[in-house]
């Protein structure tokens, strides 16, 4: 017997590889084919990750399409006025500070800004008037002006700021006496068209012109420094000259106007009026 069991063992043995083969072989099929599906599956994947935009890519500095601008905040002409009974235009922004008060807008007749203050600045009158006022923020920014222009050797005045409407109505009435109506309603407001009802206007000067509001102010050194400088506190030169028919008022380069820094800055830049700057495009 035992010759031939040996035989018969490498039989068995050669039976048993012949029949591994085969299935070694489909087993390496199955991982190659398995490999290359993961392979390309993998450069799927890397493909669409360097196509699809990431958060840290430069898409994300993109402003959205819906994110309102700035402009979009500012109380046009148009949406601060409603209509009287007797068809005038009434401001309603009252206490706004790029409120508009001219020939086409009207402020009521009793109203009254809340936070009038009188700035620590030169005046060529001693007299405690009401036209000494200003509104609180107006008043603090005109101060650090008065400093700036100080310190660069200049000497202004402050001369007109608040009026009520019934001082308008005087003041009108007595210009319209001495120059006929016409003239009256180019150097001077009808009452509660008056920006300096608002609270936010100063007339300024210097005593080169002898302390008068005369055109001749925008010569002196004061004028041309306001012209050039006004806007880095917050004003603005309301009346420019070549405006007049936007603004209804002849060129006065001695009225300040308190806007705020900002928007100072961006209507000096722009070399335009008050008007032309709230007149939604």
């Amino acid at each position: 017997m035992k010759k031939y069991v040996l035989p018969s063992m490498l039989i068995g043995s050669m039976v048993v590889l012949s029949a591994c083969k085969p299935v070694d072989w489909a087993e390496k099929k199955w991982n190659a084919t398995f490999n290359e599906e993961s392979s390309e599956e993998n450069e799927k994947q890397i493909s669409n990750e360097q196509t699809t935009p990431k958060p840290n890519d430069e898409n994300k500095n993109e402003t959205p399409d819906e994110q309102p601008s700035a402009e979009s905040d500012l109380p046009w002409l148009e949406e601060t006025v409603t209509a009287s009974g007797d068809g005038k235009a009434v401001v309603q922004n009252l206490d706004d500070l790029l409120i508009v008060a001219n020939k086409e807008r009207n402020l009521p007749g009793d109203y009254e800004p809340k936070d009038l203050v009188t700035p620590n600045v030169p005046f060529p009158f001693k007299e405690d008037l009401p036209k000494k006022k200003l509104r609180k923020e107006a008043a603090l920014s005109l101060e650090v002006l008065f400093k700036a222009a100080e310190e660069d050797g200049l000497e202004l005045l402050a001369q007109s700021g608040y009026r009520s409407y019934d001082t308008q109505v005087s003041i009108f009435a007595f210009n319209a006496e001495q120059k006929g109506e016409e003239v009256a309603n180019k150097t001077s407001s009808r009452p509660g068209q008056s920006e300096h009802q608002t609270g936010l206007s100063m007339d300024v000067t210097s005593q080169e012109v002898n302390f008068e509001l005369v055109e001749a102010f925008g010569e002196t050194k004061e004028g041309k420094w306001l012209a050039e400088n006004a806007h880095k506190y917050g004003f603005i030169i309301r009346y420019l000259k070549g405006k007049e028919e936007i603004t209804g008022y002849q060129y006065e380069p001695w009225h300040l106007r308190y806007v705020g820094v900002d928007h100072a800055k961006k209507i000096h830049e722009q070399g335009i009026t008050l008007e032309e700057y709230l007149q939604k495009p």
